[in-house]
């Protein structure tokens, strides 16, 4: 299947795997890779210099070759971003040339990247937001709906709203993200005209994701309806597994709590990992989930996931295109 993020990112398939933060590691993004998808190594998941090294070398090895990307978060906070061009340094001098960029003023960061001949695809959650991004020189735009698990920003529009609202708009590839997890959506996004999708919590049970499998196997047991937007008050939107943590960070939201501070250890990112990705415990943590795992049925090979949406993809595509009359 050939768009023009296919031919930008020299992949078989329309689709890239969100970077999840702890997640997004070497097996994983290989194995997307290796199913004809791009995905991207978060380096904020690593504990060291050399763990995120090591995990370049890992997925260099496990692709044979082939290009995989690192992705890039800026924080609204400065000293959150100290270590944001070594890490792009380190990727870059073991021949990555692919990344997935997101977040704030991100216009020195893509110049960067193009002075090295890097290609970057920018995620961005308002239509603003990824225009700002394009004319700083992104190669594409990754464009995510409310609907999107993790960090959706503060907007308020639906994902295929957002994707019909960009084509007249953009010049670059555009590809959709939020609450995808079926093949006819695919096909229903790139029927509008776009390129491509941006998937992630579908994923999440697929055999390489490293979390504990009594956490995947309630992933199984989610509907669509599994999901919550909480810390609006914040500015900082998180859509999160509903869970009992979930639950108090409501309740103290509810309460007229405006600060960081009064949510204490309950929205620390390291609560996930330590707890329900390690351990299996899927009640402690801010879960980022999207309410696509409602598609979600088995545990199974991420090539196998990829397989059974192009499928379906192609027979709706088929299908559509015996509705209109020659």
């Amino acid at each position: 299947m050939h768009t023009r993020i296919t031919q930008l990112l020299g992949i078989d398939y329309p689709i890239l795997g969100g970077g999840l933060m702890w997640l997004s590691d070497a097996p994983y993004v290989a194995a997307l890779v290796n199913a004809g998808c791009m995905g991207y190594i978060t380096p904020r998941s690593f504990a060291s210099d050399a763990g995120f090294s090591q995990a370049l070398q890992q997925c260099a090895e496990l692709t044979q070759g082939k290009p995989f990307g690192v992705n890039l978060t800026l924080s609204s906070r400065p000293e959150a971003n100290a270590d944001i061009f070594r890490w792009m340094e380190m990727a870059l001098s073991q021949g990555v040339r692919h990344f997935e960029t997101a977040g704030y003023a991100p216009t020195p960061l893509i110049a960067a990247l193009h002075d090295a001949g890097a290609i970057v695809v920018h995620k961005a959650s308002s239509i603003r937001h990824a225009l700002s991004a394009e004319r700083a020189g992104a190669d594409a735009i990754a464009l995510v709906g409310m609907e999107e698990g993790g960090h959706p920003g503060t907007n308020e529009l639906p994902t295929m709203l957002m994707g019909a609202l960009a084509l007249d708009r953009f010049e670059v590839p555009v590809v959709l993200g939020g609450g995808i997890g079926r093949g006819r959506q695919i096909a229903a996004v790139l029927a509008q005209g776009l390129d491509g999708v941006l998937i992630g919590s579908r994923f999440l049970v697929c055999d390489e994701i490293q979390t504990h499998r009594a956490y995947k196997e309630h992933l199984l047991d989610c509907d669509e309806n599994s999901t919550v937007r909480l810390l609006q008050s914040l500015g900082n939107t998180w859509r999160v597994l509903r869970n009992d943590t979930a639950r108090q960070i409501e309740a103290i939201e509810r309460a007229g709590a405006r600060d960081h501070a009064d949510f204490g250890e309950l929205i620390r990112g390291s609560t996930a990992r330590d707890h329900a990705y390690a351990l299996g415990d899927w009640q402690r943590g801010m879960l980022s989930l999207g309410p696509s795992i409602a598609f979600a049925h088995r545990i199974e090979p991420l090539r196998d996931i990829v397989r059974e949406l192009m499928d379906e993809a192609h027979a709706s595509l088929t299908r559509t295109a015996s509705l209109v009359s020659p």
